[in-house]
């Protein structure tokens, strides 16, 4: 079952027990979310392929999501993505993340985000599965807030005016080209960070439970936003509604919860890789060693090319082919009908 669906369908608040005097504190978790989603008025599903499109898209190397900050916006004041865990992890593992060690992974992810009509500024929360029930259903403890039209060195403000503290996420090595860095900010859920507070932690723990808190949610926001910015460009995106007429009438005699209506989401045809052979003017040279090309992001006025990350060179001969994914946008956030793919 999809997560939305999970979620839609999940009852049971997020309690905790104090061990030591046995009181129950309620937190904000997956349920309190189940109306927000079944409401939702816009619910994505990213393919597995497209999936790795944005995650190679946002940590490529030279990418540069700030450059293209003009081009985003969330398109719909909410908004529901998922997709599965497992190519978005292995997709993040070639960049440096730390990759899941164990048990396969077959966990789905998600984030609900509200935006301002312009769909410029907003707010995002991450969901997660772990297992089949519904107890296994999570939300992130943090949640981030943005803003695009953000200028380098201004403050970005909640739009709540919240008190709890917030939190900056950056790669040094992308300098003020991170586009988390400026445009990004984020911080506890009122009620996590309530009972955080109570606990009377040590530094040491606090940086900790911060650190872990982070990465269930800051991790998300690049491949969220390459796919905002492939999403501006529509005909690039294959889109789809999920038929779920007859399973939804089957699901309703048998008493179960009928299914929500989402939209699947494509990554657009790419060629294949092909080996190119032996020149034709007989000169013949040592073949490179096969090895792992990253990508790069360019922007040139209304125009984003991607060298995408691929494969060159063979054990024995053949060079693969590089691809070059060109997007041409006729002024800000809207896409012409012009995909060019070399």
């Amino acid at each position: 079952m999809r997560l939305a669906d999970r979620i839609a369908q999940c009852r049971t608040p997020f309690a905790v027990r104090d061990t030591t005097d046995g009181s129950v504190t309620f937190l904000s978790g997956a349920a309190q979310f189940s109306r927000e989603i079944r409401e939702c008025p816009m619910r994505y599903v990213l393919s597995d392929e497209l999936t790795q499109l944005c995650t190679a898209l946002a940590h490529s190397k030279g990418s540069s999501t700030l450059a293209c900050t003009d081009l985003l916006r969330v398109p719909s004041e909410r908004l529901w993505v998922e997709w599965c865990e497992a190519p978005w992890s292995r997709e993040l593992s070639r960049y440096g993340f730390k990759a899941h060690v164990g048990s396969a992974i077959t966990g789905r992810r998600g984030a609900l985000i509200y935006a301002s009509p312009c769909g410029r500024r907003g707010l995002l929360r991450t969901f997660w599965t772990t297992g089949d029930s519904e107890l296994q259903v999570f939300a992130s403890n943090m949640e981030g807030y943005f803003d695009f039209d953000l200028a380098e060195g201004e403050a970005l403000e909640a739009a709540d005016q919240g008190s709890e503290p917030t939190f900056k996420v950056f790669d040094e090595e992308a300098g003020r080209a991170d586009v988390l860095r400026r445009c990004f900010r984020f911080r506890y859920e009122p009620t996590w960070w309530r009972y955080y507070q109570r606990a009377s932690l040590s530094p040491s723990s606090s940086a900790a439970i911060a650190h872990h808190a982070l990465s269930t949610v800051a991790v998300a926001v690049p491949m969220l936003l390459a796919f905002f910015l492939l999403l501006a460009a529509r005909p690039a995106l294959p889109r789809r509604p999920l038929l779920l007429e007859r399973l939804n009438r089957a699901r309703s005699r048998s008493g179960k919860a009928v299914l929500l209506e989402q939209i699947e989401v494509s990554a657009p045809l790419l060629p294949g890789y092909t080996p190119s052979g032996e020149t034709s003017s007989g000169v013949h040279r040592r073949a490179p060693r096969l090895h792992h090309v990253r990508g790069h992001l360019v922007r040139r006025g209304s125009t984003v090319f991607w060298r995408i990350p691929h494969l060159r060179g063979s054990r024995r001969a053949g060079v693969i082919r590089t691809r070059t994914l060109t997007w041409t946008f006729d002024g800000a956030g809207s896409a012409s009908p012009e995909i060019r793919q070399g």
